[in-house]
């Protein structure tokens, strides 16, 4: 593992020894222990898209190990001004030791880590959102001690968390469903690594997608980049892909719900069964940090790990 540029990239024994660094870093925070396997490292984070949780969990995670992190943003690099971005990785691997970015399009990461001779991790883009999956799944297996086996549902819009949680969730040996309408499925490279990779089932029906659950993922019906397209998306979505409490009636008691916010209550969740989730959404907003800390340290700690 040389990047984190998607998980269809890595094997389920490789997200498995993510997920068990990233315990140990929580670990380790939680107790006080600290470990500068970063100190000295500058880390580039490169943003075109908007962020809280990414900027503040990377940037936290980076002073956490000891190292320092960069915030370039599209408009104030030459990145946004139109400099071709083999140009800019080549650049950043003269100055920095990993380069993070959030962007829209996936071929731009691979583009940068094609050129780049420094780690490159994708914090986001339309089709893959890996850091944000690693957190979710450390989430599951710290709540039900483990995920092989369990039934992980997806409802709602076929986007770069629906295309993520299914390779993910199918690697580490989950059942996995997701239901959406038609029109909003999942990427086609998902779907055929999903014919062959476990079990996996598409549905327009949300009940049949949370029928005995363990775990219940959805998120907004339009992402960003997609703000000309709420108001047709709120008519396809409305009153059926939404995580309530009818929805999780259907599924296993106990089951987890989570959601990589921000939540629009009222939308994609109802109010009610957020609030009644919180504890466990928060957990997985915190496991960003921990998660991406063990991604950083794995690829940019020197084999410290």
């Amino acid at each position: 593992m040389n990047d984190l540029l998607k998980l269809m990239d890595l094997s389920g024994k490789e997200i498995d020894h993510i997920l068990n660094v990233a315990d140990q870093m929580k670990y380790n925070q939680k107790h006080g222990l600290i470990h500068n396997y970063l100190q000295g490292k500058t880390l580039a984070m490169i943003f075109e898209k908007n962020s809280t949780r990414t900027r503040v969990s990377f940037e936290t995670g980076m002073y956490q190990l000891g190292g320092h992190a960069l915030f370039l943003s599209g408009k104030e690099s030459q990145i946004g001004r139109g400099e071709p971005i083999e140009d800019t990785a080549r650049v950043l691997s003269r100055y920095c030791d990993g380069i993070m970015i959030r962007t829209y399009g996936q071929e731009e990461v691979e583009e940068l880590a094609k050129y780049a001779d420094i780690p490159v991790i994708n914090g986001l883009t339309d089709f893959a959102h890996p850091c944000q999956v690693l957190a979710d799944l450390m989430t599951i297996r710290e709540k039900m001690t483990r995920l092989a086996g369990l039934k992980l549902t997806f409802i709602g819009d076929g986007n770069n968390m629906a295309n993520s949680l299914i390779v993910g969730g199918l690697k580490c040996g989950m059942e996995v469903a997701v239901a959406c309408p038609e029109g909003y499925d999942p990427d086609p490279k998902v779907l055929e690594f999903a014919k062959t990779a476990g079990k996996f089932t598409l549905t327009r029906d949300p009940g049949e997608a949370a029928a005995d659950a363990d775990a219940v993922f959805t998120d907004v019906w339009a992402s960003m980049g997609q703000e000309g397209e709420a108001a047709k998306r709120r008519k396809t979505f409305e009153g059926i892909y939404q995580v309530n409490e009818k929805l999780m009636a259907l599924t296993h008691s106990g089951c987890m719900v989570q959601h990589c916010l921000p939540a629009h209550r009222g939308e994609e969740i109802t109010a009610e069964t957020f609030e009644k989730h919180a504890e466990e959404i928060f957990d997985e907003a915190e496991n960003r940090l921990h998660a991406q800390k063990a991604v950083m340290t794995i690829l940019m700690g020197e084999g410290k790990l």
